[in-house]
């Protein structure tokens, strides 16, 4: 996998405290190109599209967006809510500046929890977050939500 980003600068900016309070990572100390690798292995094996999922994602968010900060059922199987704060946030990577916000995903036991950063962290880098990072989107959780 060929990177075109400086991963010693993009995962500097991950760490905790510096763009986030909580940061990027998790626990989770492998290499930035490590994790990511990983994920996309992760997301061929389950037959996921970075693109369709990162499509999805938007897609309830968007409807969330409607409860107006109250959790709403969507599609009689999600219940989201979609908080927003004000503010923006830059991508780690260096690549655009993205809204403040929470999206929760709940189906059943299974939730997730995203932004817009997340959303493009997906879709442009592959980059699901750390393990152990609240906001991270695994493959695994994301499979049983969306499919």
């Amino acid at each position: 996998m060929k990177m075109n980003f400086d991963e010693r600068t993009a995962y500097e900016k991950m760490k905790a405290g510096v763009l986030t309070s909580s940061g990027f990572l998790g626990q989770d100390t492998r290499p930035l190109t490590d994790i990511i690798e990983a994920d996309e292995e992760l997301f061929k094996a389950l037959g996921l599209d970075f693109d369709q999922v990162a499509d999805r994602l938007e897609a309830l968010a968007q409807k969330g967006a409607e409860g107006l900060g109250e959790p709403i059922t969507i599609e009689d199987r999600y219940l989201v809510k979609s908080d927003e704060a004000r503010g923006k946030l830059p991508c780690p990577f260096g690549d655009g500046l993205y809204h403040k916000n929470s999206v929760s995903v709940q189906r059943g036991q299974d939730g997730i929890i995203y932004s817009d950063l997340s959303i493009h962290l997906l879709r442009v880098h592959h980059f699901c977050q750390g393990q152990g990072s609240p906001f991270r989107l695994d493959p695994v959780v994301l499979k049983r939500i969306l499919y």
